[in-house]
This record gives structure tokens, C-alpha cells and sequence, in this order.
């Protein structure tokens, strides 16, 4: 390794190194310890987590991951080494691309230590979300901040974020819906754009930011697609805990919508770059469930856009287009 290269790391959420009780527990406890996705107070929230979450979830979620793992590995793993991969090949030879995880391993410690190793060159992180919230964009930024803040490299570090209705998001987005429907006799009445959901009271605090950033995103792919926009809904997944979350819950849709007459059906999930167990298991599986055990006939799910070109051009233009990075 060069000393003196610049460094860009792409950061996902995470995933477990195995789908395993063990090692599902072991994430899940990291993550769901983070103040920035659950904001209870720790005298409270600590004895739920430890006492019955990290005793009872595991074993079902890794029977889910199960379910979902491929010969290569976790899919959400897969797609952030092809982004790196992606990514690399575009930047220039003084750049390199080392991507981490916000939990779990690679962590974002253990790459901004390398980076305090490359003598005096730029660190630029990538968090690879377009939606902005204190559980994704925001935690990535706090714990990038406070790392290099303590290993003294803050005045080189840069963290650049995706705009909710970037260029090559967009495009990126558009294209994997138009390519899953080529393999299709049929074409969708309506169109189901998901996103992860945050408690309501999340995105009241910040300005409803998250929810304003989500319908940027869904309607510059609608507009993209030149769609009806009375033909698509904005709608929230994967609630979590018993408080309120944001609306229009996806799951509601999809057993509510063939009583309304929508027998064909796609579900963009544009919130996740990559694959995971919240768009191939909770909306590709169990959504595809619920919606024909509902009366709905053809079910799409859109894969992510993963290494798509265009996004990768987007994020190597982050990485590089800021005339006062070091």
C-alpha cells in the first residue's frame, strides 16, 4: 500500500459475518445499542435489549438470513464489495477504495486507522444512503467525526453525502425497474416505492428530513420513468418495536391493495443500494406472500441498484468534486 494515497471508503449499515444465532447476536447488540437507531434511555432500554431481545431474536433472524445467504456470502456484503469494486475502478491511481461497515466488520475504526497511516493525504467517506436521518446518514457521520477526531486526522477527513434525487441515483434506480420488467408478459397496475421506516417522532425532531428526502427520491424516479404518479405510492418498511412509525406502512399495502383492484404489482425498494434481508426476504418473500394470499396476481420486486454505472459515477464524482477536500 502506498502511504501517501488519498483514501475513499464507502460505508453500508452492516451485516452478520454469518447466518448464525451467535453471530447475528453479536450484530444485533451493536446495533441496536446505538443511541442513534434506538434513543431510549440505557436504563431502560439495556435490560429490553439484553434480557429479551438478544435472547429471543437471533435465532429467528439467522433462520432468515439463512434463508437468503448465496455461495459468495451475505447479499449485502456482496453488493458493497462490488460498489468498492465499482468505484475503484473509476478513481484516479492516487485514490484507494477500502469500503467498511457502520457495524460490524470491516468497521469504519479500523479503515480510518488506515487512513491515518496514508501521511497527510484526504479521507473522503461515502455513506451509502441518499436519505438523511440520525439512524443512517447521521450515525455515520457522528462516528466518522469522533474517530478522527481522536486519531487526530479531522482536519483530512471529508464526508460527502448522496442527494435523495442524485443524477445517477435516479437513473441507476430507473434502470433496474425497466430491466426487471423485461423479462415480463405483463406490466404492474401500481407501483409500491418502500423505504425503511423511522418512529414518527424520529422525523418529527429532525425537521421531517427523512421523510422529505424519501419523497424526493420517489418522485424523481417516477418522473424518470415518465409513471403515472396516481399509479405509485410512497410507503415505509420494517417497523420495529411497538411506537409509531412513519406512513404508509408497505405491509398494510400489500394485503390491502388487491381489494382495491390492484391485482399487479412492483415494489422499488430505492432506500437500499444493496441487497439485503429487508428487500429479498421482507418484501421478495413474505411481501410477495401477502400480496397474492390477498387476491394479487403478478408480483415484481425491483432488485437494488448495487454497482449499477450510474450510481458509481455519482459516487466517484462525490469522492472527487470538492475543490477544498485536501
Amino acid at each position: 500500500m502506498t502511504s501517501h494515497k488519498r483514501l475513499v471508503i464507502p460505508v453500508n449499515l452492516g451485516t452478520p459475518r454469518e447466518p448464525s444465532p451467535e453471530a447475528v447476536r453479536s450484530f444485533l447488540a451493536e446495533f441496536l445499542s446505538d443511541p442513534a437507531v434506538i434513543d431510549f434511555p440505557a436504563w431502560l432500554w439495556k435490560p429490553i435489549l439484553h434480557g429479551i431481545i438478544l435472547k429471543s431474536r437471533p435465532r429467528r433472524v439467522a433462520e432468515l438470513y439463512r434463508g437468503i445467504w448465496t455461495a459468495e456470502g451475505s447479499p449485502l456484503e456482496v453488493d458493497t464489495q462490488r460498489i468498492a469494486a465499482g468505484l475503484e475502478s473509476l478513481v484516479d491511481s492516487r485514490t484507494e477504495v477500502r469500503w467498511a461497515y457502520r457495524y460490524g466488520q470491516p468497521s469504519l475504526a479500523s479503515c480510518l486507522e488506515e487512513g491515518q497511516r496514508h501521511q497527510g493525504a484526504g479521507i473522503v467517506v461515502l455513506p451509502l444512503y441518499a436519505q438523511r436521518t440520525s439512524s443512517t446518514t447521521g450515525t455515520v457521520v457522528d462516528e466518522a467525526e469522533f474517530l478522527a477526531r481522536g486519531l487526530g486526522i479531522d482536519d483530512r477527513l471529508r464526508v460527502a453525502l448522496l442527494e435523495p434525487d442524485d443524477q445517477g441515483y435516479v437513473e441507476a434506480s430507473a434502470a433496474c425497474f425497466r430491466r426487471a420488467l423485461q423479462g415480463e408478459s405483463w406490466e404492474p397496475e401500481h407501483v409500491l416505492l418502500s423505504f425503511h421506516g423511522i418512529p414518527a417522532r424520529y422525523d418529527r425532531r429532525e425537521g421531517e428530513q427523512y421523510s422529505r428526502d424519501c419523497a424526493r427520491t420517489a418522485d424523481a424516479i417516477i418522473e424518470n420513468l415518465g409513471w403515472d404518479p396516481t399509479r405509485a405510492t410512497l410507503c415505509y418498511q420494517s417497523k420495529f418495536g411497538p411506537e409509531r412509525w412513519l406512513t404508509p406502512a408497505t405491509a398494510d399495502l400489500l394485503e390491502r391493495m388487491p381489494a382495491k383492484g390492484v391485482r399487479r404489482l412492483a415494489v422499488m425498494t430505492p432506500g437500499f443500494l444493496t441487497e439485503g434481508l429487508e428487500t429479498i426476504e421482507e418484501i421478495g418473500i413474505r411481501g410477495k406472500e401477502a400480496f397474492l394470499a390477498a387476491g394479487g396476481t403478478h408480483f415484481l420486486r425491483v432488485p437494488a441498484t448495487s454497482d449499477h454505472p450510474a450510481i458509481l459515477e455519482s459516487l466517484a464524482r462525490l469522492a472527487a468534486d470538492n475543490p477544498d477536500s485536501p
